[in-house]
Order: C-alpha cells, then sequence, then structure tokens
C-alpha cells in the first residue's frame, strides 16, 4: 500500500526512519513531507495515490476528501477529529483512527501552568521588571485552598484533578457521565452552573461537538464569582468569545487563559480576543511537548499497523 505521513510530527528523523521501518520492510511504499501543505490544493496533490494518509491536526477539508482517489484509512495524529470533514469520509467508507491519550499529562499540566499564570502575575511581572520596575502590583494568590471546579473528567481531567489536588485546591467537576474513580478522588460532582458559580477556577476538558458549543456562554458567565479564572485547554468553539470578552472587560470575572480559539493560530489582528483584558494566550501548544510527540508518533504508526494487519485500533469513524 501507499502510505503518506503529508505534515510533520515534530519528532528526530531518527525516530521517523525507526517507526516508518516496519511499513517499508513489509513492501509498503512510505513517503514523509517535512512541512505542512500551504493550501488545499498542496495537500490534495499529497494525498493522490495514497491507500493510508497520516495528518496531525491540518484541517482536512472536504475538497480533498473527495479528491483522495485512493483513500482508505486516516490516521489524526491528534486527539480531537473535529478539523476533519467528518461526513465525507463517511460517504466514502475511509476509516478514520485518532490518537488520543497522547497528550493528557501535557495538557493537564498546561492548565495548571495557566492558573499558576494567572494567580501568581507572571506575564506582568516579566514586562514590569524589563521596564525597570519592581514588585507594585504584583501581590497574587495561591492555588492551595482554592475550589477548582473541573469541566470534563475524562483522561485528561482526571490529570488535571490530581495535580490541583497536588497543590492542596478542594476539586468539583461537572462531566456528561459521572465516574465512580473520580468520586474516588475526593470530588463531588454537581450541575454545570453550581460548579460555575462555587469555583474560583474553572479549567475545561471536554471535546468540541454540536452539544458543547458554546456551552460556557453568556448565562455561565454570569454564574462566576468576580474573583474567579476561567481555563480553556480545550477546544475554542466551547466557549462563547464574544461572551468572554464582555465578561472581562466588564469586570464580571477577575481573568481567563485560553489555548484554544475558534480557529487555529495565528489569529488574524481583527480577533476580537485581542481587545479583552486580562486575558492570557498561548497559540495552542497545551499538548506541544517533546515527550507528548514521541508518545503521539507511536500511537500513530502503531494504528497504522493494526490497520494493516487487520485489526484496526483507535477508530472514530
Amino acid at each position: 500500500m501507499n502510505i503518506a505521513l503529508i505534515e510533520p510530527l515534530h519528532i528526530a528523523p531518527e525516530t521517523l526512519s525507526r517507526l516508518a521501518a516496519p511499513l517499508q520492510e513489509a513492501g509498503h511504499h512510505f513517503t514523509a513531507w517535512a512541512q505542512k501543505a500551504q493550501s488545499p490544493e498542496e495537500m490534495l496533490a499529497r494525498v493522490q495515490g495514497q491507500d493510508i494518509v497520516i495528518i496531525a491536526n491540518t484541517p482536512f477539508p472536504e475538497a480533498v476528501v473527495q479528491g483522495a482517489d485512493q483513500l482508505k484509512m486516516l490516521d489524526v495524529a491528534f486527539t480531537g477529529i473535529d478539523h476533519v470533514a467528518l461526513n465525507p469520509c463517511r460517504e466514502k467508507g475511509i476509516m478514520i483512527c485518532n490518537c488520543a491519550n497522547y497528550s493528557n499529562q501535557a495538557v493537564a499540566e498546561m492548565a495548571v501552568g495557566l492558573a499558576l499564570s494567572m494567580l501568581r502575575k507572571i506575564p506582568e511581572g516579566n514586562d514590569l521588571i524589563r521596564k525597570g520596575h519592581g514588585s507594585a502590583g504584583l501581590m497574587g494568590g495561591e492555588i492551595a485552598g482554592k475550589t477548582v471546579g473541573i469541566i470534563g473528567t475524562g483522561r485528561i481531567g482526571e490529570k488535571a484533578i490530581r495535580l490541583f489536588q497536588a497543590f492542596g485546591a478542594r476539586v468539583i467537576a461537572h462531566s456528561r457521565t459521572e465516574k465512580p474513580e473520580i468520586k474516588a478522588l475526593g470530588v463531588e460532582y454537581m450541575p454545570l452552573n453550581a460548579v460555575m458559580a462555587k469555583s474560583d477556577i474553572i479549567s475545561l476538558h471536554i471535546p468540541a461537538n454540536a452539544q458543547t458549543r458554546h456551552l460556557i456562554g453568556a448565562e455561565q458567565i454570569r454564574c462566576m464569582k468576580k474573583s474567579a479564572l476561567l481555563i480553556n485547554c480545550a477546544r475554542g468553539a466551547v466557549v462563547d468569545a464574544e461572551a468572554l470578552k464582555a465578561a472581562l472587560n466588564e469586570g464580571e470575572i477577575s481573568g481567563a487563559a485560553l489555548d484554544v480559539f475558534d480557529q487555529e493560530p495565528p489569529l488574524p489582528p481583527s480577533h476580537p480576543l485581542f481587545g479583552a483584558k486580562n486575558l492570557i494566550m498561548t497559540p495552542h501548544t497545551a499538548y506541544f511537548t517533546a515527550e507528548a510527540m514521541e508518545r503521539r508518533a507511536e500511537i500513530a504508526f502503531n494504528n497504522v499497523l493494526a490497520y494493516l494487519e487487520g485489526r484496526p485500533q483507535n477508530i472514530c469513524r
């Protein structure tokens, strides 16, 4: 079969060679591109004639799916698949597999890191000392003793719970499914608005789908304490950005930190969130650690091997 990695996985060349070797030794033709395609047309040229394609988080639009004349399996080296044109894939019988859980630790640590950045005013401190100022105005707060609300108690949410508890926080949660193992950690499940109202820090760990789009909207934000902080390392679409901007600018909440947005960074200068106060933004890097990239690549290539051996794994569609 023809197998193509059409965007880089941010691993060392020797790691890529090691992972590709079993495919080549079995007689399959493997191609890898070191740079992302710059247009759907360039992406389409890469996927034509390929039986299996590996992508990461670059959008895989309908035009590419329709033009992929031989594609049988799309291996998404990412957790979410909302950047893939799913209905066309389904119509063409293309199997989609993902690489869930590779970045659980990385994303959970980022959520804690963003909480610390806001509480301890780390970005402000960096700016002030470079301008010749001291510590005036930089009194911060601690995670210990605060109530942290976790929205979504999947594997990343669970890791975030354990990390926040290690700092001495009380953790409450809201999730579609209440899990005994989460309750065993001493976490109390509550309705969404109750979690929003009782928490000093809210961290989102839910997927993007029709049910979660703008789950955190004006109503939910109005429930929050004025001193509360909102963290989103999940998906941009789960937060109503306009409602969040209004709440920040009107002082309805203390601050927010976002790693995800309604589009992949870089964001245009006109993006409305650039006008929001007390907002830390990072360019979708929560998953992006050397350790996570190694785990992701291992899972992605194992997905291909499993498919070729007739025992597909991590099937999403």
